[in-house]
């Protein structure tokens, strides 16, 4: 895959965008990340990222939708959530559905 000379600056823009956010966060004062309001905005916005980034792996392919074992995994995971397991063993028990739903002849 060759990329032409105009991928450069965005690559180096987004290089000095990450850094000045980083920045941003040593000069914002101590009492506003302190604040309440602040706190349980910054927990929200990291349950709703790691949500939807969780669904779009689970259903995208590409720029297509697909329903194929990774939703049988994602669903089972949940369950096991739900009823408390362990984190190793969410994990095995969403990679065993994949496999089994895979073996059942879903993608």
């Amino acid at each position: 895959m060759t990329y032409g000379p105009g991928l450069w600056p965005w690559v180096i823009g987004a290089c000095v965008a990450a850094y000045l956010i980083k920045l941003s966060g040593y000069l914002i004062p101590r009492r506003w990340l302190d604040h309440p309001a602040f706190l349980r905005i910054a927990a929200g916005m990291t349950v709703g990222l790691l949500a939807s980034l969780t669904v779009v792996n689970a259903v995208a392919t590409g720029q297509q939708v697909v329903a194929d074992a990774r939703l049988v995994a994602l669903g089972a995971a949940a369950v096991a959530l739900l009823l408390r397991a362990p984190f190793l063993v969410v994990v095995i028990v969403g990679a065993v559905a994949a496999a089994l739903a895979r073996l059942a002849g879903l993608p």
